[in-house]
């Protein structure tokens, strides 16, 4: 059964260009080491809650937008080897380097995790 990495983050709207551009260099990475699937969505209908919501899970400013994410893995061995390698010290892949390509957004703020799923319907 496949598996599925998600994130929420918030981006700053100025830089949707940059975090297009860093999205699809990084997205084909993961395309690389196995992924089936990555989809990258840029808020367009992001209310603000009562309680909680997108916006106050990532903290996100007035002058930002909410950002979801996913990856299909086939697998989670899949998964877990690619994100080994990712963060592995001794990954000498340019694409890596924070300095020559950093993220355009505030990393610490992103939410993420790795879900297995329970439904999946089609057309």
């Amino acid at each position: 059964m496949s598996y599925i990495d998600g994130f929420v983050i918030a981006v700053p709207k100025a830089n949707k260009q940059k975090f297009i551009e860093h999205a699809e260099m990084a997205d084909g990475m993961f395309i690389e080491m196995g992924a089936l699937r990555v989809v990258e969505c840029w808020g367009d209908d992001v209310p603000d809650g009562k309680t909680t919501d997108f916006r106050m899970a990532v903290k996100a400013k007035e002058d930002e937008d909410v950002i979801f994410s996913w990856i299909e893995w086939p697998d989670k061995a899949t998964r877990d080897a690619a994100m080994a390698q990712m963060m592995d010290p001794g990954n000498t892949d340019p694409r890596m380097d924070q300095e020559k390509h950093p993220m355009p957004f505030d990393g610490a703020r992103m939410i993420f995790g790795g879900f297995v799923p329970v439904v999946d319907m089609k057309e």
